[in-house]
């Protein structure tokens, strides 16, 4: 077992003992505002500066611990679609990074770009929770799903809207998620188990992705390595702690979308 299996296995207890008033999401998740397309999004932006970047907020990883503690979600997503951010990531898992639902919830009113809700979804019904939150997409692991379960989550996702952001770490991993009709697929070269990063695997990997939305993650610190992503076959990238540790995370998602040399 890893970091990855344990979480899982727990969050699969919990939501059996702890189930969530389904009827009260659908109820909610009508009213949310329409979901905004995160493919296209992302499309756009790699055609307009040879990258497309998914900015990220979240406070902690059990990889790095504290990050920013008292990070401000909205000001945070607010410089970051400020800066040209195709997307803005939100983590909302609260025990390992530190965030909720209602950083999301908050964000959704201040950035016209689509809000990924990325955390460890294993049903359903936590993908109609992130859409009640206003959530535009999701990330759906393939490692914490069977194949059933990842076909049956991609699907629940579309229903409403929201074309998800399906995660890999590993070749089988990504054997998997190429076995369905995932339009945009993330690398992370991460490994989720035992949390050690592998970027010049997942360059090797990413470059399977011909005919997908090619996402790289993690690893990514300064322009040259977004360059070597983009020049591995990735047309997006996904920045979480960079940014988040950086005094002016404007600045610095600018840097790596290389529309600045530098940060001051």
């Amino acid at each position: 077992m890893g970091f990855l299996s344990d979480l899982v296995a727990d969050l699969r207890r919990d939501l059996t003992a702890h189930p969530p008033d389904r009827d009260a999401l659908r109820r909610t998740a009508a009213d949310a505002p329409p979901p905004r397309d995160l493919g296209v999004a992302l499309a756009g932006a790699a055609r307009a500066d040879g990258v497309a970047l998914i900015a990220e907020v979240k406070r902690a990883s059990p990889s790095a611990g504290s990050i920013a503690a008292d990070a401000d979600p909205v000001a945070q997503a607010r410089a970051y679609a400020a800066a040209g951010a195709a997307a803005v990531s939100v983590l909302t898992e609260r025990t390992h990074f530190g965030g909720s639902l209602e950083d999301l919830v908050a964000v959704r009113d201040v950035v016209d770009v689509p809000l990924l809700r990325k955390d460890f979804l294993i049903d359903a019904d936590q993908v109609l929770a992130a859409r009640a939150a206003g959530a535009d997409a999701v990330l759906l692991i393939a490692a914490s799903l069977d194949d059933d379960e990842l076909r049956a989550l991609i699907s629940a996702s579309r229903e409403l809207g929201m074309e998800p952001l399906v995660e890999s770490h590993t070749d089988e991993d990504l054997d998997r998620v190429l076995a369905t009709d995932a339009r945009i697929v993330g690398v992370n070269a991460r490994d989720l188990e035992t949390l050690e990063v592998d970027v010049a695997a997942a360059r090797t990997r990413i470059g399977r992705l011909r005919d997908r939305i090619a996402v790289f993650e993690s690893g990514i610190r300064t322009r040259a390595d977004v360059e070597h992503a983009v020049a591995a076959g990735a047309s997006a990238i996904l920045v979480g702690e960079t940014l988040m540790r950086a005094g002016d995370p404007a600045a610095s998602a600018r840097v790596l979308l290389g529309r600045e040399e530098r940060t001051t």
